[in-house]
This record gives C-alpha cells, structure tokens and sequence, in this order.
C-alpha cells in the first residue's frame, strides 16, 4: 500500500510541477503538448522502476514470492513484468506467485489509475493549447 501511496505522490507532484511550469515556458502550444506528455511519460517510467525494483527485492532479496516464467530475473526481466502488469498488458508470459500476487494486483490498478489520470491532464492541457494555433 506504501508503495502505490508513492506512485501516487510521485505522479501529483509531476503532473503538479507541469502545470505550473506550462505557463512560464515561453514555447509554442505544440512544444507545450510535448512537455506534458513527456512528464507524463516520464513520471510512469519511475513509477513501472519503482515497482520493478520492488520485485526484485521481494523475490530475489526476501524470498517473498518469485515469478513463473522469469528465466534469469534480471532487473531487465522485472521491469519488463512490472510495465506490462502496469500497463494491464498482461501479456501472460509470467505470473506472479506466493507474496507478489497482491502487489500485482495492486500495480495494475495503480497503473490503470495513473494512465487515465495522464490521459485526462493530457486532454485538458490540449482543450488549452489547442486553441492557440
């Protein structure tokens, strides 16, 4: 729960710090558009790091659950699973087992949360922007 607090701050702040920077950027609407998506981005990449990070500890660090299908488990292999189960790609290539079955869940519906939080900023930023063309 900790951890989706975390993301949850993490994507505020990043969105929060955006909107305010917008309107002392002196760029065109459409270098605008590109900033917001942009943080946007940027702030679900440390959110998927974080949670890749945290099943790497979890599993490799505490024993607390592994993952079926993780050949190595690599930070690579667990960024991949973290940003597919983010994303509810879920593409079913892994599964998660033991302890890591909750956080799992709860990635994807922090993930899905965030996506459409980015998406909404996105249109609202655009509704004001796209107007200045």
């Amino acid at each position: 729960m900790a951890l989706a607090v975390a993301v949850v701050l993490i994507h505020y702040e990043t969105l929060r710090l955006t909107s305010l920077s917008l309107a002392r950027l002196h760029m065109s609407p459409r270098q605008r558009i590109l900033v917001v998506i942009g943080a946007a981005f940027f702030a679900h990449l440390v959110e998927v790091t974080l949670y890749a990070a945290s099943y790497l500890a979890l599993a490799e660090v505490l024993g607390a659950g592994q993952i079926s299908g993780l050949p190595l488990a690599g930070f690579y292999d667990y960024f991949y699973y973290s940003m597919t189960t983010y994303t509810t790609l879920g593409i079913g290539d892994f599964a998660p087992m033991e302890g890591l079955r909750l956080l799992t869940a709860m990635e994807s519906l922090v993930g899905l949360m965030m996506i459409t939080w980015s998406a909404s900023f996105t249109y609202l930023a655009m509704e004001k922007f796209w107007k200045l063309h």
